[in-house]
């Protein structure tokens, strides 16, 4: 059985002029949707946020199969049960997705490290779900999946290890931010950096996932923290919540003022090879270096091996925060409604889904940090 919905589907990946909002790399279109199999569960998205890694599939940075229908940070309800007797979702749940469905079988998961799960890499790689196949198609034609999700849409089909049932109560535009922004961001300080309480910190890039790090930090209890960014106001965004922030071009003798010797801990998220590397050097003897930044796969790093061991550094890759979501979730969702994680301050606009491409040129030019998309008419909401 099958349902028409309305999607962005994404024709191909890369050669797509600026302003996206003229040349309309995305077009709405009335697709079918299958129901899901066991296993899966149908989503009516309520909000879907914009995210740089949708840009890179976009501007080619992230190659992908072709078409696609993509966005991976939401919120939405669960309509349909893949498996009627599921005991953990029921019809009318509200679920934030996560943008790897880790199968729960390979090492990788069973070692507690599902967001390395190579069946679930496999599958978005491919454009596919995680039990096979697609369920998105146009005129005959399929569609592929992008990250498990394929957000930008008035449905979709979701493994159920992609959904993290929380409070119905939660804003829909608060609750998608949860599912990348924030799990991303969040997690390199908490999970990958392990930042404790009184350790310095530089961050490298104000975007999403860059503030929800910056929010991560000072929960955490980083002490003093620098921000550098580019632009004026989302350094102002940064020095409301106490850190000290600097212009790319000051960076380094702020540094020095600020932290001589360097940060212990340094989290990149602006996904520039040369970004890396300077943040690399901003860390101290003994520092720890994260990145979650997603450079074009032609960027190389070029940092001196000896310092590795004669600095004892440690350069640390986090994919998804190194997180688990039906763990981190509920737990960075606690901190907001303790006032710790203002998550609200991440949100840009919110709009609806004929803006999409618009949008995007927002985002493109770091005028944006969360813009989040509406796919239904507000009063049908």
């Amino acid at each position: 059985m099958t349902r028409t919905i309305t999607a962005a589907v994404l024709d191909s990946c890369g050669g797509h002029a600026r302003p996206y909002g003229t040349n309309m790399p995305f077009r709405l279109a009335q697709a079918t949707l299958d129901d899901p199999l066991p296993g899966e569960l149908l989503i009516r998205i309520d909000a879907a946020g914009l995210c740089h890694s949708d840009l890179s599939v976009v501007n080619g940075d992230r190659p992908r199969p072709m078409p696609m229908v993509i966005g991976h940070e939401a919120s939405g309800i669960v309509e349909v049960l893949g498996s009627p007797d599921d005991a953990e979702f029921a019809v009318g749940d509200r679920v934030v997705l996560s943008f790897l469905p880790a199968c729960g079988e390979c090492v990788r998961c069973r070692s507690g490290e599902g967001y390395m799960c190579p069946n679930g890499a496999a599958a978005n790689g491919e454009g596919r779900l995680l039990r096979g196949g697609v369920r998105l198609h146009e005129d005959g034609v399929d569609v592929h999946h992008h990250l498990g999700a394929s957000a930008f849409a008035t449905h979709a089909v979701v493994d159920r290890r992609s959904a993290v049932k929380v409070d119905a109560d939660i804003p829909s535009e608060i609750a998608a931010l949860f599912g990348c922004a924030v799990l991303t961001g969040v997690g390199a300080v908490m999970n990958s950096a392990a930042l404790r309480p009184g350790e310095s910190l530089v961050l490298y890039g104000l975007g999403g996932v860059g503030l929800a790090a910056l929010l991560g930090a000072v929960a955490a209890g980083a002490t003093p923290i620098l921000a550098i960014d580019p632009s004026p106001q989302k350094r102002a965004l940064a020095e409301s919540q106490g850190a000290v922030a600097a212009d790319p071009a000051d960076a380094q003798a702020v540094l020095a003022a600020l932290m001589p010797g360097g940060a212990d801990v340094v989290v990149e998220t602006v996904g520039k090879a040369v970004v890396l590397g300077e943040a690399y050097r901003s860390a101290r003897r003994g520092g720890r270096i994260v990145t979650v930044g997603l450079p074009n796969p032609a960027e190389r790093l070029d940092i001196p091996a000896v310092s590795l061991v004669a600095e004892g550094k440690a350069l640390i890759g986090s994919y998804m925060g190194s997180s688990i979501p039906s763990r981190d979730i509920p737990r960075y969702i606690a901190l907001w409604r303790a006032g710790r994680l203002p998550v609200e301050m991440l949100l840009t606009s919110v709009g609806p889904m004929s803006e999409l491409n618009s949008l995007l040129d927002a985002l493109a030019d770091g005028r944006a940090i969360r813009q989040i998309i509406r796919p239904w008419p507000a009063q049908v909401l």
